[in-house]
C-alpha cells in the first residue's frame, strides 16, 4: 500500500464527517462498517445530537485528543473548513473519501501542508476488506500495474 493509507487504517480513533440525519448517504453507512471492523467512531455533526446510534459532536474541535484520524465525505465546497480545523488540531490522518476532492480543495491541502488520503474509497482498505471492495481492489491492483 502507501505510507499514508497504511497510517490511516492503523488507527484506531476515527471521526467521520459526513454521516447524514436521513441515514442515506454513505457516510452512514461507512460508519456503521467502521465500527464493524473495530474502530472506535466518533461522528462529527454540527446539529445533530445522534445519528444511528453514535453520538454526534458538533466539530473536530470537541474531539481534540479523542481522535487519530479524519474520515470526509461531504460535498468539496465544506471541506476546506474541516482541514482547516484538523490543522488546527493536529490530525496528520486524513481520509478525503472519493466525491470530497476538488481543485479548491487540493489548494487548502497545499496550503496548510496535511497528509491527505483522497480519491479512494476506504472500504476498499480498511481491514478486513470483504465482498465487492475485496474484488474491486484486486480488479484496481491489475489495471494499475498495466
Amino acid at each position: 500500500m502507501n505510507l499514508l493509507i497504511d497510517n490511516f487504517v492503523s488507527s484506531k480513533r476515527i471521526a467521520v464527517v459526513g454521516m447524514s440525519r436521513s441515514g442515506k448517504k454513505f457516510g452512514n453507512m461507512a460508519g456503521k462498517e467502521l465500527k464493524a471492523k473495530g474502530y472506535e467512531i466518533f461522528a462529527v455533526h454540527p446539529e445533530a445530537q445522534e445519528i444511528d446510534g453514535f453520538t454526534c459532536y458538533p466539530s473536530l474541535k470537541s474531539l481534540n485528543g479523542k481522535v487519530d484520524s479524519v474520515w470526509i465525505s461531504i460535498p468539496p465546497k465544506k471541506v476546506p473548513a474541516v482541514l482547516e480545523e484538523a490543522a488546527q488540531i493536529g490530525l496528520k490522518n486524513i481520509w478525503l473519501q472519493q466525491g470530497a476532492w476538488s481543485a479548491e480543495v487540493q489548494q487548502t491541502i497545499d496550503k496548510l501542508d496535511l497528509p491527505v488520503v483522497s480519491k479512494k474509497c476506504i472500504m476498499m482498505y480498511a481491514p478486513p476488506v470483504h465482498s465487492v471492495h475485496k474484488f474491486h481492489r484486486a480488479i484496481k491492483g491489475i489495471f494499475v500495474r498495466l
